[in-house]
């Protein structure tokens, strides 16, 4: 009996493995797609929105960066209400296609110089298609993942979601540091930029292949067979008041501060460092990457912290210490930017500080992401307020940092804005956010 069950716990092991491979992988894609653009954001300034004012130029190039994360709301309530009906598994091979077909384009759009204002016209356009497509990926693919978790140690397997996003920013920074060294600056301006967009439609391949051999989740195919599943899964979300209640929580509190976070820590810092520090771009982004590799354990470790102290409390602590963090971190590298001799040792340490309040948030966040909510309705009620946390709240935050810095004419003004809102969410974490880890999903 016990090499039974034993056989059947390895059995269970390797399905749940294959699963959370072409899960992660597909979502890797996701945001090495739609993080090559903010990665390139001072590039495409010149080639796509020419003007006399660089800095209007990187405003501009911010502003349809920030245009893809606007609309993943509406990605996010047709796909998430999509995946309550029909099923998981469907979405996400529908998301993945579009997401890659509106990428490789990219890679083929002329420039300004070439075709004039159609270039920024349909680069907005593809992405738009981007942030739809990431709308319903991102947050769907959490639910997907943890309705095949079981009931123990959701935290730790489910914790590998979150570090797609770093691994998508370390892949394309990679590759463009590469593409940068071996390129002149002209050659790199000229084509080089189009490469990390080509090189999408082989990881694409690979993506869709590994999908088209997933299984629907055990939680959906029972709700199928007992004609459970819901037909207006958003309707009944914001009917139920507990249901909307914790949507709430999950926007301003979870979503919120880690997109909040992950922005601030994982695209503005490379942003600031460039432009308002003058650090080369190369060294940047060898930094940035040291950061990034940091994310990897750190982000697992605050899963599997949240299996044994709870949810709640590991994402409270994340909250607090980037509020208290920000300001100081960026104040610092604004110091060290300005000696003679920048000390590359103490900036990577600095950034990898910086990282470990965005880990404490995202290690546990895509547990929660379905803990939340019960299983009839969950795919919408935790994908939208996802996306609109995401798309709203994290997704225009470089911008409108570096807006406040022109407008009161200091490079750290901007930055009260994320301190700001990661307090507030902490106070009403503390106050009303739920602990969920051991939760029933199938109810």
């Amino acid at each position: 009996m016990n090499k039974i069950s034993a056989l059947e716990s390895k059995n269970e092991a390797k399905s749940y493995r294959k699963v959370a491979t072409a899960a992660c992988f597909g979502t890797f894609l996701e945001w090495y797609d739609f993080l090559t653009f903010a990665t390139l954001a001072v590039t495409f300034g010149p080639l796509f929105f020419p003007t006399n004012d660089p800095a209007s130029s990187l405003l501009l190039s911010l502003a349809t960066f920030g245009v893809g994360m606007v609309v993943r709301p509406l990605g996010a309530a047709y796909f998430g209400s999509l995946g309550d009906r029909i099923g998981r598994r469907p979405v996400f091979l529908i998301t993945i296609a579009l997401m890659g077909v509106a990428t490789l384009a990219v890679g083929f759009l002329p420039t300004y110089a070439q075709i004039g204002i159609w270039a920024p016209i349909l680069l907005v356009t593809l992405r738009l298609l981007q942030g739809l497509s990431a709308g319903g990926e991102i947050g769907g693919s959490a639910v997907y993942l943890t309705e095949h978790a079981g009931e123990s140690y959701r935290g730790f397997k489910t914790s590998f979601l979150s570090t797609m996003g770093p691994l998508g920013i370390l892949a394309s920074t990679l590759q463009i540091a590469l593409l940068q060294s071996v390129l002149t600056p002209e050659e790199f301006a000229q084509w080089g930029w189009r490469v990390p967009f080509w090189i999408s439609i082989v990881l694409l391949a690979i993506a869709f292949k590994a999908r088209m051999a997933l299984e629907e989740t055990p939680i959906f195919t029972e709700m199928q067979q007992k004609y459970a599943a819901s037909q207006s899964p958003l309707m009944d979300n914001f009917r139920d008041r507990e249901t909307r209640k914790r949507m709430f929580l999950l926007f301003f509190c979870i979503s919120a501060g880690g997109a909040v976070l992950f922005f601030c820590v994982q695209v503005y810092t490379a942003i600031f460092m460039k432009t308002a520090l003058a650090i080369p771009a190369q060294t940047v982004n060898t930094l940035s990457m040291i950061a990034t590799v940091s994310l990897f354990p750190l982000t697992i470790l605050a899963g599997a912290l949240s299996d044994r102290i709870g949810r709640r409390p590991v994402v409270i602590a994340g909250l607090i210490l980037g509020a208290v963090t920000i300001q100081p971190v960026f104040q610092f590298l604004q110091i060290l930017a300005s000696q003679a001799n920048l000390n590359l040792l103490l900036t990577g340490i600095t950034l990898v500080g910086l990282s470990i309040p965005l880990a404490l948030v995202v290690g546990p966040q895509i547990a929660l992401l379905a803990e939340l909510f019960p299983a009839r309705t969950r795919n919408s009620a935790a994908t939208l307020p996802h996306n609109l946390a995401a798309g709203w709240i994290g997704g225009m935050l470089p911008l409108i940092v570096t807006w406040l810095n022109q407008v009161m004419g200091n490079d750290l003004a901007g930055l009260w804005y994320p301190t700001i809102f990661l307090a507030t969410a902490a106070v009403v974490a503390v106050f009303y956010l739920p602990e969920t880890r051991n939760v029933n999903l199938r109810q």
